[in-house]
């Protein structure tokens, strides 16, 4: 038998509010103020007719969230089975009795039949939801699991997990609610197209119950609670609907707890995907190192519920799993719950095995003595339901759809059979304002925001703490000597983290330092590519603006509904194109949004139509985070989407989605886009794979000079290891209708000393591994364009033809040049021009069009 644990004691025993201290924050509560940690924490201490206070208030805060999602009067609950796919884990939590030892099991995990048999029988049943509840990992820590996933072709638990919610889909019609522990933006994104939600709880933020020996978390590498919290984080930028919640009782003092709580309801103004937060309380386990270990007290559970409630912001349910508080079902609803959970005719709790769910006649029972309606629902809450175009997957909306009411609660009456997942049936047709590439430079937007402004980028309020200090560092003049000097014998030092006082006194320069630093780089630059400006005729094609990302810098996305979106079919870019090849281009560079409409054939059927048409067309295509989220929409690693796309036709792929690569400036900048990691992995994927692509760093709203040095790092390191990168592309942040800008976090771009800075640093610090430095002409304008040549730079990037991205953002300087107003700009420069290719070729010769 396990060895009994003693609880870790608080880190210094907590001395109970004064009676006066509780009496004020009760007062603040029934007031409707919002609450601190401090008097979060003063709350859970109250019992008596103070604790009566703490669950009305908490109850009329109910009844506002109730109103406010348009279900006054209903208490919800989900019909489910539960899928125990694996009892396997790599952690050792020592309350938990779900998770075993391979010696143990008959198998090693569920197999793809027997998962169909519970979900069928389920169906049979009338539920609704596939509950996946399984370990972390095994594989990392269990052989046994390793070998059994290979056997059957698996690479991971993950990707297990992802075929059974398919094959669940698709043979019984459940939706799939997926619980496999800790995962990746990544790993998420590639279940997203399978599961309406997804859940894992935090339990605590207490760092001591997991880092502490004779803690409960104490050896299991997935309850650190930094751990934890980047999966909420990284669930609310995927845009997966998500549910989380507490543990009570193990371990945690009152504060730890409450700042468990004010955790989630950052993330829950922050992202607006959490739709519940389970307040679950401890019970002790026989057969578990916390056998001896007390009961949460219910007094305890209902305060805590109430504080949750209080906390929550409107449109986040608050759950109590009913098997667990014996007959005090009236105090859950007396202290704020509106949800009992999942509950299941069928199948037992495998984590809390002992105690049964109640019947759900019983639930309806209770639910009528406190004045209320019991109502099912779905996995996925109402609001997430009825706006399923932008938190749930294409692919899923009938399966949902089958199931709903209008109002997004369940339909009782619904016949639960397996359906297809797969994209709608036919084509893509162009739809929408698909004359937007010429109307933006002559009827301008339809308005200088998205009709969602306030909603899709989460809380401005809350994201304006986030914005990174960005006090100039002191600039001494012995760093600016030593970076003058560096700059002169040995360029590429300049990015050494030893030079790094060098090379913020270069990026900071002004005046004469400035002066100097433009002369250096322009020699430099003399030497290594001369003295002709370059650049390529090309088209860009933009070929949806439909996306609910969420990226805060971007005024090009739209929702479909919105005056302004469009998408191109495969035959209009294609005829683009050859309208490009007719005008003497020799690139077309294509980018769109994120929209779930397009089909996951669309990347390679586009590439494929315009070499049919233009053999000889260099197809310059796809961010790494269009790359990222089509190769997880089909469920294949990038490589291989690469691979496809390579073989297809794609000849190079866009820098862009770089921003700044650093995750402290990406979370400001971004809701939903891939992390910094990631953007490095796709990139240096494509490399390898012979695709060459640009770089690019979007400098100028929440940045500082200090995260533009640890940017040219990164791709300096990149290029050195790969050596894919055609150029690097300094792109100015557009202000004027960026949502970031708007919601006054952002500055207005940056300065023109910023751009000869940055232009210039980056023709010094990347020599050696990055030749090219390219301006944009579209964001500087003709003047600045001329400074930033004489400062370093060597090309002006391409006629375009069509440019809508920074138009819409408010960029002043028009979408398309003619190769002799480049011609021109160059001379502005005081040197000539001459045309390329897009990896920087000279030899051009005329493309014949074959259709």
């Amino acid at each position: 038998m396990a060895d009994d644990v003693s609880i870790t004691p608080p880190a210094a025993s907590e001395t109970p509010p004064s009676l006066s201290a509780l009496r004020r924050a009760l007062r603040r509560a029934e007031d409707g103020v919002a609450l601190d940690v401090t008097e979060s924490a003063v709350l859970l201490h109250a019992r008596g007719e103070e604790l009566d206070r703490l669950l009305a208030a908490a109850g009329t805060v109910r009844e506002a969230h109730l109103a406010d999602q348009g279900r006054a009067g209903i208490v919800t609950y989900s019909r489910k089975v539960f899928i125990p796919l694996t009892r396997l884990c790599r952690d050792r939590c020592h309350y938990c009795t779900f998770v075993t030892v391979p010696g143990k099991l008959r198998s090693m995990y569920l197999e793809r039949d027997e998962v169909l048999e519970i979900a069928r029988a389920g169906a049979a049943a009338g539920c609704k939801e596939a509950l996946f509840t399984l370990g972390d990992r095994p594989e990392d820590r269990w052989p046994q699991a390793k070998e059994w996933l290979d056997e059957r072709g698996y690479e991971s638990t993950l990707d297990y997990v992802r075929a059974c919610a398919i094959a669940v889909l698709e043979e019984t019609g459940l939706l799939p609610h997926l619980n496999p522990g800790v995962m990746s933006w990544e790993e998420m994104t590639r279940l997203k197209p399978v599961s309406p939600s997804m859940g894992m709880m935090l339990e605590t933020t207490a760092e001591r119950l997991w880092s502490e020996k004779g803690g409960p978390h104490y050896g299991s590498p997935d309850k650190d609670p930094a751990v934890r919290l980047r999966v909420l984080d990284d669930a609310g930028r995927v845009g997966v609907p998500f549910t989380t919640g507490i543990l009570v009782g193990i371990g945690e003092n009152h504060t730890e707890r409450a700042e468990s709580l004010h955790a989630i309801r950052s993330r829950a103004r922050q992202f607006r995907n959490v739709q519940e937060i389970i307040v679950q309380n401890f019970r002790a386990k026989p057969d578990t190192a916390m056998r001896a270990a007390p009961d949460a007290d219910l007094q305890d559970l209902a305060a805590t519920v109430a504080v949750a409630r209080l906390l929550m912001p409107p449109g986040v349910s608050v759950q109590a799993p009913p098997n667990l508080v014996g007959d005090e079902h009236a105090l859950l609803l007396r202290a704020g719950i509106d949800d009992w959970g999942g509950v299941s005719p069928l199948t037992p709790d495998h984590v809390n095995p002992e105690r049964p769910w109640p019947q759900i006649s019983e639930l309806a029972g209770w639910t009528a003595e406190a004045g209320f309606t019991l109502r099912e629902r779905l996995t996925v809450y109402p609001k997430y339901v009825r706006s399923a175009e932008k938190w749930i997957d294409i692919r899923l909306h009938e399966h949902v759809s089958a199931l709903a009411t209008e109002d997004g609660l369940a339909d009782e009456g619904a016949v639960v059979e397996g359906r297809a997942w797969q994209e709608p049936d036919g084509g893509l047709d162009t739809t929408g304002r698909s004359d937007l590439h010429t109307a933006i430079d002559t009827e301008g937007r339809t308005g200088d925001r998205r009709g969602d402004f306030d909603s899709v980028y989460g809380d401005w309020e809350m994201l304006k703490q986030q914005v990174p200090d960005a006090t100039a560092p002191q600039r001494l003049d012995d760093d600016v000597r030593t970076g003058l000097r560096l700059a002169a014998d040995d360029p590429a030092a300049l990015l050494d983290e030893r030079n790094s006082a060098a090379a913020m006194a270069l990026l900071t320069a002004e005046g004469t330092a400035l002066e100097t630093l433009a002369r250096l780089a322009d020699e430099l630059r003399a030497d290594v590519v001369g003295d002709d400006i370059t650049y390529v005729v090309n088209r860009n094609i933009n070929f949806s603006n439909v996306c609910y990302v969420g990226c805060r810098f971007c005024a090009f996305a739209q929702r479909e509904r919105d005056a302004d979106a469009f998408r191109l079919s495969v035959q209009d870019v294609a005829a683009r194109a050859v309208e490009a090849a007719e005008a003497g281009a020799t690139e077309v560079c294509m980018q769109g949004g994120i929209d779930p409409k397009l089909p996951i054939t669309y990347y390679a059927d586009v590439v494929r139509a315009i070499k049919a048409a233009v053999p000889d067309m260099h197809i310059h295509a796809f961010s790494p985070m269009e790359i990222v989220s089509a190769a997880s929409k089909a469920g294949v690693s990038v490589r291989e989407w690469l691979t496809e796309l390579r073989d297809a036709g794609l000849g190079s792929i866009p820098g862009t989605a770089a921003e700044i690569l650093d995750d402290d400036v990406r979370w400001v900048l971004t809701k939903g886009k891939l992390p910094a990691q990631t953007w490095i992995d796709v990139v240096s994927t494509a490399h390898r794979l012979g695709i060459p692509s640009s770089s690019t760093m979007m400098y100028g709203h929440v940045d500082h000079p200090g995260h533009w040095l640890g940017h040219l790092r990164v791709l300096s390191r990149i290029a050195g290891d790969t050596g894919g990168f055609t150029e690097f592309v300094g792109l100015p942040f557009v202000h004027h209708n960026a949502p970031i800008y708007l919601a006054g976090v952002a500055r207005p771009g940056p300065t023109m000393r910023d751009n000869r800075a940055v232009h210039a640093f980056a023709r010094l610090g990347l020599h050696g591994r990055i030749d090219n430095v390219q301006c944009s002409w579209v964001k500087l304008g003709d003047e600045g364009t001329a400074q930033v040549l004489r400062g370093g730079a060597n090309d002006i990037g391409g006629t375009l033809m069509e440019e809508t991205i920074s138009r819409m953002a408010g960029s002043e300087h028009g979408s398309s040049r003619t190769a002799a107003e480049l011609d021109h700009l160059a001379g502005l420069a005081g040197r000539t021009s001459r045309q390329r290719t897009t990896t920087y070729g000279k030899k051009l010769e005329p493309l014949e069009v074959l259709s």
